[in-house]
């Protein structure tokens, strides 16, 4: 018979237990060669406080039993870790680190006074268990290696639980063939160890090792925030997001349709941890109303949260007789409200705030004959701001329009009856341009050819005298002559008709 390899505490052990036995025999006149009866090994389990693992065996029958030797047990073969001189000795406790990590098995064996070692027990394994959480499906799957049954049956096991250190409570039960449980809920954020015990028919039971694992699910954003989607000059769709700051997301994917019919395409993937996100569209249409919105997406790769929708201002421009008639769409669903909309107009020397519409308007007239001396260039431009007040997370947005340009012919127009009469009404006579000219000409002259009024000031009007005295009524000739600002040369001549009430 082979036996097993064991140390040299235990070899020194048994030498002194075999002289003691040689030295008995001499006396009695006969050796002991007969190995004791193999003690039967009732219990392993693992204690949750000291980590240790506790060994129960029931005593082995023979006489001259001296002690015990446990033994770890590995493909068939005893590695002794230990004797117990203890003839009455039917426990051990030890610590073993590893079982931690991964199940041991362990077998015993009794030794008598000559020495002499009983053949190995039934063996017996440590239960190890692990915890794994799938944050993503709010589940906690405990699974463990099966309880060796002989010599007791098992009836089943009881999986134990402790949330951030409190009470082992009893978290499930399942049969002697299942190795696993799922719990199928859990607190974000919170320890949670586990203890399985294998029940035995005896009523004993084989405790496993205590795993513990922090089940956290990332934080998603409580709120996004579409600040703006504004024009750019460029025609790009600038667009600005804030991210509750709380938030621990780090991709998004940002939408956009076309149109209150439109349905929502993916422009964008964005992986940021920045809690502001700005992006330039630059292939959307500025002639056209856009909604966006971001989503923010969990490490479950599933769309958690998505922001309010932000639109751009599209606005027209139309001439309607002496008018300019601007329309634009209400700036869309601000979490906050439209506190007003500012009118900016270009008549070729830059944009400037021209006046404040109040928000429940989306229409507003602008006079020709107002604006005309103030035109450097054939055009005038205009684009719409909104801005926002009363943002529950204190951001002010800010959206200007596409910029709407329309074409001011270049008219001339010259009344040919006014009363100088001083009360104040059609008491000046001068052309009425649509246009500020870059050279200028007028002379008004009577029928006999003596002139009466010249200016080269587009501005200065000719108010019915002749060197300070009043003219007769009657009717007067004019003549202008006038450069446009692209270099056309004007001149037309008429009569205009003095009357006094």
């Amino acid at each position: 018979m082979r036996l097993p390899p064991v140390d040299m505490k235990i070899f020194n052990s048994i030498l002194v237990i075999m002289l003691w036995g040689l030295i008995s025999g001499t006396a009695k006149g006969q050796n002991d060669e007969t190995p004791p009866v193999t003690p039967i090994f009732i219990l392993v389990t693992l204690n949750p406080t000291t980590g240790n693992a506790e060994m129960t065996w029931s005593p082995s029958p023979s006489s001259d039993v001296a002690g015990y030797v446990v033994y770890l047990y590995k493909n068939g073969e005893g590695y002794a870790i230990d004797t117990i001189y203890d003839r009455n000795a039917t426990s051990y406790s030890t610590p073993r680190p590893f079982t931690k990590y991964f199940s041991e098995s362990y077998v015993v064996a009794a030794i008598d006074s000559s020495g002499n070692i009983s053949p190995l027990s039934n063996e017996l394994q440590t239960i190890h268990s692990e915890a794994l959480a799938d944050t993503c499906s709010k589940k906690i799957m405990i699974s463990w290696n099966k309880y060796l049954s002989f010599p007791v049956n098992i009836s089943g096991y009881d999986v134990y639980a402790s949330v951030n250190s409190g009470t082992y409570y009893l978290a499930g039960h399942v049969s002697d063939v299942d190795t696993s449980l799922e719990l199928n809920d859990f607190i974000n954020g919170s320890n949670y160890c586990f203890i399985i015990k294998a029940l035995l028919e005896n009523g004993l039971a084989s405790g496993s090792n205590n795993p513990c694992i922090l089940v956290r699910t990332q934080i998603t954003p409580a709120w996004i925030n579409a600040d703006f989607a504004t024009v750019k000059a460029t025609g790009e769709v600038a667009l600005s997001f804030s991210i509750d700051p709380a938030s621990e997301t780090d991709l998004y994917i940002l939408e956009r349709k076309i149109g209150n019919s439109g349905s929502f395409n993916q422009i964008s993937q964005i992986r940021t941890h920045d809690k502001k996100i700005n992006y330039n569209d630059n292939g959307a249409d500025p002639e056209q109303v856009n909604y966006y919105r971001i989503w923010a997406v969990n490490n479950c790769n599933i769309p958690a949260i998505t922001s309010n929708l932000a639109s751009n201002i599209l606005l027209t421009a139309q001439i309607s007789g002496n008018d300019i008639i601007l329309n634009w769409n209400k700036y869309r669903e601000w979490r906050g409200t439209v506190s007003s909309y500012r009118l900016f107009m270009d008549t070729g020397d830059g944009f400037k705030e021209t006046t404040s519409v109040i928000p429940e308007d989306t229409v507003f007239r602008v006079s020709i004959p107002e604006i005309m001396y103030d035109l450097i260039q054939g055009k005038v431009c205009f684009y719409i701001s909104a801005s926002e007040s009363g943002n529950p997370y204190g951001i002010a947005g800010e959206s200007d329009s596409n910029n709407s340009c329309v074409v001011v012919e270049e008219l001339i127009t010259v009344p040919n009856v006014f009363t100088p009469d001083g009360d104040l009404k059609n008491d000046l006579f001068r052309p009425v341009l649509t246009f500020t000219p870059s050279e200028y000409r007028l002379l008004v002259s009577n029928r006999q050819g003596k002139t009466l009024f010249e200016t080269n000031d587009f501005m200065e009007a000719w108010d019915g005298t002749d060197n300070g005295s009043a003219v007769n009524e009657g009717v007067y000739l004019w003549f202008i002559k006038i450069k446009t600002q692209d270099g056309k040369g004007i001149s037309r001549t008429g009569t205009v008709t003095v009357v006094k009430n």
